[in-house]
């Protein structure tokens, strides 16, 4: 059985999304929908984002990481703050 729900979102929000839904081949109620599905399902919400700033910041993470440039494990919070006034 299939309901209607209304919900207020701002209009370019609702353009960009179809658009882009409609570039999937899909539907702006199917995309709804299966994120819906999929959050009942798990609980769980998954958020990304395709922003160069966060891109270029976890590229500099995983770089940091290779190198060996990071702190930590710590086994306290106050390890870990105490590293970070360092």
């Amino acid at each position: 059985m299939k309901t209607q729900m209304n919900i207020k979102i701002d209009e370019k929000i609702k353009e960009t999304a179809q658009k882009k839904a409609a570039e999937l081949g899909l539907s702006l109620s199917s995309v709804v929908n299966a994120t819906l599905s999929q959050f009942a399902r798990t609980g769980e919400l998954s958020v990304r984002t395709t922003s160069p700033k966060l891109n270029m910041m976890v590229a500099d993470a995983r770089k940091e990481l290779k190198e060996g440039k990071t702190e930590g494990p710590f086994s306290t919070a106050d390890d870990m703050i105490d590293s970070l006034d360092a």
